[in-house]
């Protein structure tokens, strides 16, 4: 194709057609698009305050904390168990009842396995903590 030297000419612009496809674009964003006139900060997102100049003279004036604000902010740092009153998907309700189904007695030995010693532990637990003796001394 390209050894024979033609090329396809393009059809002339047509102005009509392009101010067709202009006007159905924007009907379309249109459409979708809504007005938002509130605004309000995200509770959910961790807030970073900058600090001012520290050569800076200005005085700085007391400004009144906003009780809504502060109310929302620390309801969004609770634990899921204390916002809802029931799980929200299914990986909140693996370990949503926290509870134990028993009470715990440290004395029965059928449900209590505490740790034992023997020669060769006590014998290792001697050699790590000389070893870290040693490394925190070199």
């Amino acid at each position: 194709m390209a050894a024979s030297g033609k090329t396809k000419e393009k059809d002339p612009v047509d102005i009509v057609q392009q101010n067709a496809i202009h006007v159905e674009t924007i009907m379309k964003e249109r459409r979708s698009q809504k007005l938002y006139t509130q605004f309000s900060v995200n509770p959910l997102k961790k807030m970073h305050l900058l600090t001012d100049k520290p050569m800076s003279w200005k005085m700085h004036e007391e400004v009144e904390e906003d009780p809504g604000f502060l109310k929302a902010i620390h309801s969004a740092n609770l634990e899921p168990t204390k916002k809802y009153t029931h799980p929200m998907t299914e990986a909140q309700e693996i370990g949503w009842i926290s509870t134990p189904l028993i009470v715990s007695d440290r004395t029965d030995r059928r449900l209590n396995f505490p740790r034992q010693n023997s020669e060769i532990t006590k014998y290792m637990d001697a050699a790590w903590r000389l070893k870290e003796q040693t490394e925190n001394l070199g």
